[in-house]
């Protein structure tokens, strides 16, 4: 028999659980936003896994715990964490706080619902389609289809299996064995998780084939052909072209209108069509009911992989209807202005290289250390400047001074990748940037 005792329970205590939401969000608010967006604060305190585990206390127990520890969890939790928010914080291709993007996500998650039906989501099936209309009307598109998808990959891997159908309807119930062998292409400097996205959907990594890219990372429209003619001819069928507008480390662009002049010669795939229910749908009895009382066209749960699915469109409503469109245009205005300041100071200072002019908000270049100045001839230039990048980005970590990411690239040895997304950075920030450089890198 189960213990008859009672343990220590909010279930169904308002008051308590009010009690608890109100000190959690005061927590967050101290110390996740104030503090995490702080320029006098760490981006963060960095830990070796081993001495995270047990300062986290993480393994789960059978007794539950108090109020007082739990509270004391959640601080940890923030404590040890990436600041993201942080104007030091420049790793990735995100970074930075919207407050109206905050407040959406708090109310999502609050309602906890899932966005598969009107039913259960009447506001958001309507809100999404909105913001989906509006994204498109900016790329210039009078109509179409959409999902928001939890990411770039599945967005990928959507695309893929968007353009099989498109060829080959029968896929959907015959699987594999409706298939030739099939090819895909894409840019050298593409996101890898195309390959993913053929593996994940049977074709295999072999049926990527790897277009060139030029200098600055763009196709080159001659060698897509080259590539469609040569897997022709091996008995391939080519079905699917993928453009990038804005690579992931140089920030390149395609060039579309060449791309597709190509694709359209050789009647491939390349934009987005009206194909998610048709290729994507099972009609599941128990949630896409087709005799409800309202437009069952506004069950879009049928649409995606996916069955229960987060609401995220949210967060971008309504910070559009805080900023509006004008406010946006100048968070992106500031933001290549701010880019463009971090060029012309890379260009002023001496130690900093750039590795391109940027197309975009990737702002790429080389720290070079007092030792290796004017040494560009010495034959183990290019593998002493690669060593540069770990040893710095090792030292502002455990520091918790700043966060910005490095990668190699082709024939390059590593180098930094700066993308400019925080709407509150500011010339003070990237001054502090190129600074926090000159000093950690200065006894190399």
């Amino acid at each position: 028999m189960a213990d008859s005792k009672p343990l220590p329970s909010h279930d169904g205590d308002r008051v308590a659980m009010e009690a608890l939401l109100r000190d959690v969000f005061g927590i967050v608010v101290d110390e996740a936003i104030r503090k995490g967006t702080s320029a006098s604060e760490k981006v963060c305190e960095w830990k070796e896994p081993e001495e995270l585990k047990q300062l986290l206390d993480l393994e789960l127990q059978s007794q539950g715990e108090s109020q007082e520890q739990i509270l004391e969890r959640c601080r940890a939790v923030i404590r040890y964490s990436v600041k993201t928010g942080h104007p030091r914080f420049f790793n990735q291709l995100f970074s930075g706080l919207d407050p109206h993007a905050l407040a959406g996500r708090i109310i999502t998650e609050s309602l906890n619902t899932s966005q598969y039906t009107y039913e259960i989501a009447p506001v958001f099936v309507l809100m999404e389609e909105e913001v989906l209309k509006k994204l498109r009307s900016l790329v210039g598109w009078s109509s179409g289809d959409g999902v928001f998808c939890p990411g770039g990959s599945i967005s990928n891997m959507y695309a893929i299996n968007l353009a099989r159908y498109q060829r080959y309807p029968d896929c959907k119930q015959r699987g594999l064995r409706a298939l030739p062998p099939l090819a895909l292409f894409t840019s050298q400097e593409c996101h890898y998780s195309i390959n993913k996205g053929a593996a994940f959907l049977g074709l295999g990594t072999d049926s990527v084939r790897v277009v060139k890219a030029d200098e600055r990372g763009k196709m080159i429209p001659e060698d897509l052909e080259r590539q469609i003619n040569l897997a022709e001819a091996e008995g391939a069928v080519p079905f699917l072209v993928n453009a990038t507008s804005g690579t992931t480390v140089l920030g390149a662009f395609d060039p579309l209108e060449a791309i597709a002049d190509v694709c359209q010669r050789h009647g491939l795939w390349l934009h987005v069509d009206n194909l998610l229910k048709r290729c994507h749908g099972s009609q599941a009895s128990y949630l896409f009911q087709q005799d409800k009382f309202y437009d069952v066209t506004l069950d879009t749960g049928d649409k995606v992989v996916q069955c229960g699915r987060r609401v995220d469109c949210l967060k971008l409503w309504l910070m559009w209807k805080a900023q509006g469109g004008q406010g946006l245009e100048q968070r992106i205005n500031q933001a290549f202005a701010l880019a463009r300041y971090l060029v012309e100071e890379i260009k002023k200072r001496e130690g900093f290289e750039l590795v391109m002019e940027p197309e975009f908000l990737n702002v790429c270049f080389w720290f070079v250390p007092p030792s290796l100045r004017g040494k560009r001839e010495s034959l183990d230039y290019g593998q002493r400047l690669s060593l540069v990048a770990p040893v710095l980005k090792e030292r502002m970590v455990k520091e918790g001074s700043m966060m910005i990411g490095y990668q190699p690239h082709g024939t390059r040895g590593n180098f930094f990748r700066m993308v400019v997304a925080n709407p509150t950075l500011s010339c003070a920030d990237i001054d502090f940037l190129l600074n926090e450089l000159e000093r950690l890198g200065q006894d190399l």
